[in-house]
């Protein structure tokens, strides 16, 4: 069930039976000649819609914008400061909880943001922690990133290889190509991008990654192939999200 399509009585009722709620959350950025801007948002959004309905469970509004400063150098990116994700999650998480949702799934596009989600839970914990009475239950916070699954990782290596690449990977564009078919981009490629050689700030990357891939060659990615990585993720997750309903 999406949260955004649902009624405030139909939230009760889910409540009723799960506090568990699963928590898009992707980054606005280039994704090379052929990827989506929102692809890191993309991503999660379809794959949480469809782990939602597999493991039964609310699915929230995905947070679309993360932490990207080192894209800001090709046009149409955004990105937000790491203090302001930390605050935006806060917020997400505290105003759910008061509902009594108290187990948060978040669902991973971007590697850029682990780091963040992270100090942001580190947030919501201390917050709970100096509260004067003890919570009824303690809220569960965690992440997982889509493409980490056993399932993911073995279609990625049997169909690109090294051809994958790290940022504008092959996979992912493949996973928006299974989400939009109308929209594939296409594009004049040279061959793989750039290995990977570090990061710092904007004009860093553009002058290391000049389309900025690093390391991929998308012109492979497919829907069909973008349809088997979707199932393989939402197959893997759905019983860990499960498992972390349960967790003591």
């Amino acid at each position: 069930m999406q949260l955004q399509q649902a009624t405030w009585q139909e939230v009760e009722r889910y409540l009723q039976t799960s506090t568990g709620i699963i928590m898009p959350i992707g980054s606005a950025e280039q994704h090379g000649p052929n990827g989506m801007i929102g692809t890191d948002a993309i991503c999660p959004e379809v794959i949480a819609k469809g782990l939602g309905e597999a493991a039964g469970a609310m699915v929230a509004p995905t947070i679309s914008v993360g932490i990207a400063q080192h894209h800001l150098g090709f046009a149409g990116s955004m990105c937000l400061r790491p203090s302001t994700l930390i605050a935006l999650m806060r917020d997400y998480i505290v105003s759910l909880s008061r509902h009594g949702f108290d187990r948060f799934f978040f669902l991973n596009g971007h590697g850029g943001n682990i780091a963040t989600v992270h100090a942001a839970f580190a947030e919501v914990h201390s917050e709970v922690s100096m509260l004067t009475r003890e919570a009824a239950r303690p809220i569960r916070c965690t992440l997982s990133n889509w493409w980490d699954s056993k399932g993911v990782q073995k279609i990625s290596k049997e169909l690109y290889g090294d051809d994958e690449g790290q940022h504008a990977t092959c996979s992912e564009v493949s996973v928006t190509q299974f989400a939009y078919p109308d929209m594939i981009k296409n594009a004049n490629f040279e061959g793989r991008a750039p290995a990977y050689s570090g990061i710092h700030d904007a004009d860093d990357y553009r002058r290391r990654y000049p389309d900025g891939r690093i390391g991929s060659l998308p012109s492979l990615s497919t829907p069909e192939a973008g349809k088997r990585l979707y199932d393989a993720s939402i197959n893997d997750l759905k019983d860990t999200y499960r498992a972390f309903l349960t967790e003591d």
